[in-house]
Formats: structure tokens, C-alpha cells, sequence
């Protein structure tokens, strides 16, 4: 077993486990905690859009998607100097204007999405968070420590991990599946839709079956058993949901009791006219987004100008997102990122991954909660086993079996064990606090962490449109800047001093 470092981690960034096994598994569990929400992104975004062949186009995409995201985190990493513990992968927030973009020009004589319009847009979000952190190199981080001390951080990072609380639920009691329409001010997919399914009961109880072991491993378990809570309870709760499904659906013809569905490996095997797949069944080449010149409408100067505005907003308040992710990573390690690193170098990493998986797959790069959610439980923050999970996540991306088992995963596993996972970030928030003894009883406190809790968690996000093009800020950056303005608006009091005596006392 590791020695707990003075941070309270078992192996620290700079630091790789002793046994390469445990090392093996830990990149694992950081590449199933992402896995979920990053391929929801190209799922909803071209969920309407088929190839010119009639091919799917969000399944064709999901293979892009997970390699992007192990690129885009290993450029991150160097960026970082491997100093910074994040995962990057497929983003939210800004799954409003990607939808948008490639509806850009889409008719029913012309059905093709305008998929040129994606790199371009990621290129200029890219842009902007270079431009930014070029600033920040020049002018430094303390005027940033002043606009964002603790007492609005905290709360903030409490609003991230409870405002994904919804769509733990959502996965858990299997209603993330069937939706209707898309909505702007969205952070994550479940956020995002229009739920018009009923829950499973079989659903939430394989979810919570995978969050209890997950809860037993991490607390009684010994040595490698207490590094990896999150596998050992996804298969906990995969095995049993599975054998429920081959019993009660493959065994009795009950739909009810169909949690697993296994069409992904049969499909992986043969085509659709039962016809076997050849190589292509244990090894294929990701798809990605600049190999589909054929499936996209050709590229124009007003669409272009479209993604300018469509994009470059939602870059400002992604930035913010990002600084609070990194508060957020400093916390649980006990470092501080945005001065070691850096801020400016964090913003080049997550900006130049978003520009290269924009050309990848479409979709922007980002932090994920998950993953410090990750670190924080199993005290591993090794840089090294996040590239070692980049390395996963590519050769998931290549070999088709494996592509095909992980989408085999039901959403409410990862439901139920992102009830610790979300549950722990909101925690951080309030740890953040205690360790720099804000004083809740203030009234400034008060009213600072109302602001943010309120505005976060109940969903104000704001929505307006120019033209025809539609803007989103999301309630998350929202409350953020609530927060900032209420904190520079209320200043300290200071002590009052105690009367002078009176002459002759």
C-alpha cells in the first residue's frame, strides 16, 4: 500500500504507481468515468443526420469523439508540463451552438448537415483562450485571485457538482434515453432535453447496486481494491444487470428486463444484411470529421461569420468554467494549478485540445468533473496515469470489440456511480471553504453564496438571440458572475474600534 504524501494523495502528479497492474486499472476507471458523458455529445448533436450512404452519422462519430478526447488531453498534459492531473473530453456547453451550426443551410432538398463549420468554430474558441492566457502571462494571476477568492469559488464548485445531479438521476432511472427536443442552457445532456420516458425500477437498482460497491471498495477495501472503487462497482452493477437481462428479457421475452442491450456486439460483427464485417470487425479507423467532405454542405463566407457569433460568446464563459475546474483539481490535490502550471498554460492546453478535436470529431474539449471526482477518491494523481488513459482511450477508439462492449454499458451504471462522483465535486466546494475558514455567519459570505448556490443550482441560464443566431450563457457561468459582482460590490466592513475612555475613568 502507498504512503499518504503530506496532500493526502497515495501517489502524487509528479509520481507513478509501484505496481504497473494497479496502474493499468486506475487509467481504466478514468476512462469509464468519462466514457458516458463524452459520447453523448455526437449523439444528440447529429442524432437527425445520416451519411450520403445512409449511415448514421452520431454513431459513425463516437469513435472520433473518445480518440479526441485522449489526444486532445495528452497535448494538454505536455502543455502543462505534466503538472496538472485533468482529463479532457467532449464538452457541453456548447452543444447550443453546435447544433445550430450544423443546421446552418438544412432543408429537405438538402439534408446534409454543415459539418466545415465545427473545426472553424473549435479553431476560434481555440484562439480565444490563447489570446487570453497570453494576457494573463503578461499581467499575471493576482489581479484573478482578487476577482475569484474562495468565498465565490467554493460555492461555485458546489454549483458544478450539483448541478449535474439531474443527470445522475436521469441515467440512474433510465429517462436520459428518450428525449424529444433540445433546449438552450445546457451544461450537460440531461440538462439539455425534453425527458418523455418513464423509469425502469430494474434500472435504479443495478445503479444503486454499482454505487454501493463502489462506496464499500473505496471505504473498507485494501491496497489495489481501495484505488479502483469506480471499476470494481461499474462491474459489480454491469453483472448484474446483465444477468437480469439474459434471464428476464433473453430467458422469459420480458422488455421490462432489458438493462443491457447487447445489439452493439452483434452489430460490431456483422452488417445489416447479416453479412460478417471481415477486419473491420476487430479493428477499424475512427471515422473523424475531416474525412467527411461527402457528408457535409460545402463551406461559406456567411456561414462562417455565423460561427463566429455562434462560438466565440461561449468561449468567454467556458473560461470561466475552466478556472473553476482548476480551483476546483487545486483543492483536492492541494496544489495550486492556476499558479503551477499556470493559468496561462492550462488555457493553451484546453484551448488548442478543443481546436484539434474540433477537426477531429466537432466537438470542443473540456475538464471533466468526473475525473477530478476520480483523483479526489482514489488519492492517485499521477500525470502519468491520465496519459496512460489517453493511450486507452485511442485504442479503444481503433479496436471495434472493445468500441462495441464499453457502448454496452447502460447509462443508469453510470448513473449510480455518478451519484458519488457528483456528489463528491459539490463536497470539494464545501471543503474549499472550511480550509480557508470562511465565515458563513458574515452577512458578505451570506449573500455571496446565495447568489451563486441559487442562480446555479435552480438553472439560470440566460438565453437571447441577434438575428436568427441564438446566444446561451449557462447558469453555471451565471452564477459565477453573480457571485464576483455581489463579492465586489460588498466589501468588508471593518472592525469597529472601541471607544475612547472618557476622561477620568
Amino acid at each position: 500500500m502507498e504512503e499518504t504524501r503530506k496532500n493526502g494523495m497515495l501517489v502524487d502528479v509528479d509520481e507513478f504507481p509501484k505496481s504497473k497492474g494497479q496502474a493499468v486499472i486506475l487509467a481504466i476507471q478514468h476512462v469509464l468515468a468519462m466514457f458516458v458523458a463524452c459520447i453523448t455529445v455526437p449523439l444528440i448533436v447529429f442524432s437527425s443526420y445520416k451519411t450520403a450512404s445512409g449511415e448514421s452519422l452520431a454513431q459513425l462519430l463516437i469513435a472520433p469523439t473518445i480518440v479526441s478526447a485522449g489526444v486532445g488531453t495528452l497535448f494538454y498534459l505536455f502543455m502543462t508540463k505534466f503538472k496538472s492531473p485533468m482529463f479532457l473530453a467532449s464538452s457541453f456547453a456548447y452543444l447550443s451552438p453546435m447544433i445550430t451550426a450544423v443546421g446552418i443551410g438544412v432543408t429537405k432538398t438538402q439534408p446534409l448537415p454543415n459539418l466545415w463549420l465545427l473545426p472553424i468554430g473549435m479553431a476560434m474558441v481555440g484562439l480565444v483562450y490563447v489570446i487570453i492566457a497570453i494576457v494573463i502571462k503578461f499581467c499575471g494571476v493576482r489581479w484573478l485571485n482578487k476577482l475569484l477568492p474562495p468565498l465565490v469559488i467554493g460555492p461555485v464548485i458546489m454549483v458544478i457538482g450539483l448541478g449535474l445531479a439531474g443527470s445522475a438521476i436521469n441515467n440512474l432511472a433510465n429517462t436520459a434515453g428518450d428525449y424529444s427536443m433540445i433546449v438552450y442552457g445546457a451544461e450537460r445532456a440531461d440538462d439539455a432535453i425534453v425527458l418523455v420516458s418513464g423509469y425502469n425500477l430494474l434500472h435504479i437498482l443495478s445503479g444503486l447496486v454499482a454505487m454501493i460497491v463502489t462506496g464499500v471498495c473505496a471505504h473498507y477495501g485494501k491496497k489495489t481494491l481501495s484505488l479502483i472503487p469506480f471499476v470494481i462497482g461499474m462491474a459489480a452493477g454491469y453483472v448484474f444487470a446483465l444477468i437480469l437481462t439474459l434471464i428476464g428479457y433473453y430467458g422469459a421475452g420480458n422488455e421490462y428486463f432489458k438493462i443491457v442491450d447487447l445489439s452493439p456486439i452483434v452489430n460490431n460483427f456483422v452488417n445489416a444484411d447479416g453479412e460478417f464485417r471481415g477486419i473491420q470487425a476487430f479493428i477499424d479507423y475512427p471515422k473523424f470529421l475531416f474525412l467527411q467532405a461527402e457528408n457535409s454542405q460545402p463551406l461559406t463566407g456567411a456561414g462562417v461569420a455565423q460561427a463566429a457569433m455562434l462560438f466565440i460568446p461561449v468561449s468567454l464563459v467556458t473560461i470561466c468554467e475552466h478556472i473553476g475546474d482548476h480551483e476546483n483539481m487545486s483543492g483536492v490535490i492541494q496544489k495550486n494549478l492556476l499558479e503551477e502550471p499556470g493559468l496561462d498554460r492550462t488555457l493553451i492546453g484546453d484551448g488548442v485540445a478543443t481546436a484539434l478535436s474540433g477537426g477531429l470529431c466537432g466537438a470542443a474539449n473540456t475538464t471533466y468533473g468526473e475525473n477530478v471526482a476520480v483523483v479526489g477518491v482514489s488519492k492517485v494523481a499521477s500525470t502519468g496515469v491520465i496519459a496512460l488513459a489517453c493511450a486507452f482511450a485511442i485504442i479503444l477508439g481503433l479496436l471495434s470489440p472493445l468500441m462495441a462492449i464499453v457502448q454496452t454499458i447502460p447509462g443508469c451504471i453510470c448513473g449510480g456511480v455518478s451519484l458519488v462522483l457528483y456528489g463528491f465535486i459539490a463536497s470539494s466546494g464545501v471543503k474549499i471553504l472550511m480550509a480557508n475558514k470562511i465565515d458563513m455567519g458574515n452577512t458578505k459570505s451570506i449573500f455571496v453564496a446565495s447568489s451563486i448556490l441559487v442562480a446555479g443550482i435552480g438553472g439560470l441560464a440566460i438565453n437571447f438571440a441577434i438575428g436568427e443566431v441564438g446566444f446561451s450563457i449557462s447558469s453555471t457561468a451565471v452564477a459565477m458572475i453573480l457571485g464576483i459582482v455581489m463579492n465586489l460590490i460588498l466589501k468588508d466592513k471593518k472592525e469597529d474600534k472601541p471607544a475612547a475612555p472618557a476622561e477620568g475613568e
